[in-house]
């Protein structure tokens, strides 16, 4: 059907018209909303002066790292990339890979799980379970974490992988996936080889993957004593009797490794992961943990900036069903600062100049930076709290030669 030209005349007399008013309108700066827009308040000055920080104390080990658990950011670390021998850290990733086939169900707690002749004859510290023998999976676990079983281990490893040199490939391929860049495996349960490797901070990923990923299994980690074939054993993480804040995680010494530990505490609502290698003695390792788990908790603390899927701002967006759709954070955005300067913290949301329907909520479409005294601090991006969907055909039009005027 044709129209009228007095129809088509209005209505690019009525497209000219809204692109003029648009055209002539005066242009906001980015780090402001448009007037329909919603943006945060920027967070009061601090009222009083925080204390300086000191140092980290000085602890023996050869390399440490103090990371805040939920921000990720390192507070204190000394060769932190330093390859070095994990010894029995190397567990932690043997219980990661065993807790993920507990939680896909591919293994079962009261699975019993036959004791073969390599497990069995495995050096160093054991659970002494007997060759031949089957002993639950549960039962197995507890004697890895606990009493820091090699025999459970590879037991274990041989369970879930179908042999240890097979599991050992799994170990290396998750430890790709978790970001341990600096960490290649030989064993499931920590003996020494040449090539046989981690750092301090790919430690520390590990152990915050573990409370993130599997809170159902983590308490295990607090077990202070087990028994087996009438055999009690004690935890071997000694810090788990000195602070009721330390609930985790793992022990680890050879003669060239030194003594090593991951320690997890938690005071409040703030977590922290320390990891020491390379200490003197289990005194040492117990010593410099508790210093630096200390320090972390006396002089930082967590905060809260922006919940995942807060809108921060709500842009015009060009083309879609509405005008105006709301954006925000896609992940809870948490920062760790010095003691008494919450107050400093302030946020501003920047939205891309021109965005077009349709837009997935997985698009990025803007930026949010976290201030503290005039320095940015952190950055993360923004999307669109919904997917955006086009607009009818009249919509489109009118936003065509909207955006035509545009400069």
């Amino acid at each position: 059907m044709k129209l009228p030209v007095s129809v088509l005349a209005s209505l690019l007399i009525g497209l000219w018209a809204v692109s003029a008013s648009v055209s002539a309108a005066p242009t906001k700066k980015s780090t402001k909303p448009a007037p329909a827009a919603v943006a945060p308040a920027p967070s009061p000055p601090a009222t009083t002066n925080a204390a300086g920080i000191p140092t980290a104390p000085e602890v023996d080990a050869r390399a440490y790292v103090l990371v805040d658990y939920v921000s990720g950011e390192v507070l204190a670390d000394r060769n932190a990339d330093q390859r070095m021998e994990p010894a029995s850290l190397t567990k932690l990733m043997t219980c990661y890979l065993v807790f993920h086939a507990l939680k896909t169900g591919t293994l079962k707690m009261d699975e019993p799980v036959t004791i073969s002749a390599h497990a069995w004859k495995a050096e160093g510290s054991r659970t002494f379970v007997q060759v031949g023998s089957q002993v639950p999976a549960e039962v197995l676990i507890k004697g890895m974490i606990v009493q820091s079983g090699n025999d459970a281990t590879i037991a274990l490893a041989e369970r879930v992988g179908g042999t240890e040199p097979a599991f050992v490939q799994l170990m290396n391929d998750y430890a790709k996936r978790l970001g341990l860049n600096n960490t290649h495996f030989d064993d499931s349960s920590g003996l020494p080889s040449a090539t046989h490797y981690t750092t301090a901070r790919d430690l520390s990923l590990l152990a915050s993957a573990l409370v993130r990923d599997f809170p159902e299994y983590y308490s295990w980690f607090s077990i202070r004593e087990f028994v087996w074939n009438n055999i009690k054993q004690q935890n071997r993480n000694g810090l788990l009797e000195r602070d009721a804040s330390v609930d985790g995680m793992k022990t680890g010494h050879t003669d060239s490794a030194g003594f090593c530990l991951v320690t997890s505490a938690k005071r409040d609502n703030m977590r922290l992961i320390a990891v020491v290698l390379g200490s003197g003695s289990i005194k040492a390792r117990e010593d410099a943990s508790a210093a630096l788990i200390n320090y972390g908790f006396t002089f930082y603390q967590d905060v809260s900036v922006k919940q995942r899927g807060t809108m921060v701002l709500k842009p015009r967006i060009y083309k879609a069903a509405e005008q105006y759709y709301g954006i925000g954070p896609g992940v809870d955005v948490n920062i760790v600062v010095p003691r008494g300067q919450a107050g400093s913290i302030q946020t501003s949301a920047t939205a891309q100049r021109r965005l077009i329907a349709p837009l997935s909520a997985a698009t990025p479409v803007g930026e949010l930076q976290v201030v503290i005294n005039g320095k940015p601090v952190k950055s993360v991006p923004l999307f669109p709290l919904t997917d955006v969907p086009q607009g009818g055909i009249w919509s489109r039009l009118s936003d065509t030669v909207v955006l035509w005027f545009q400069k």
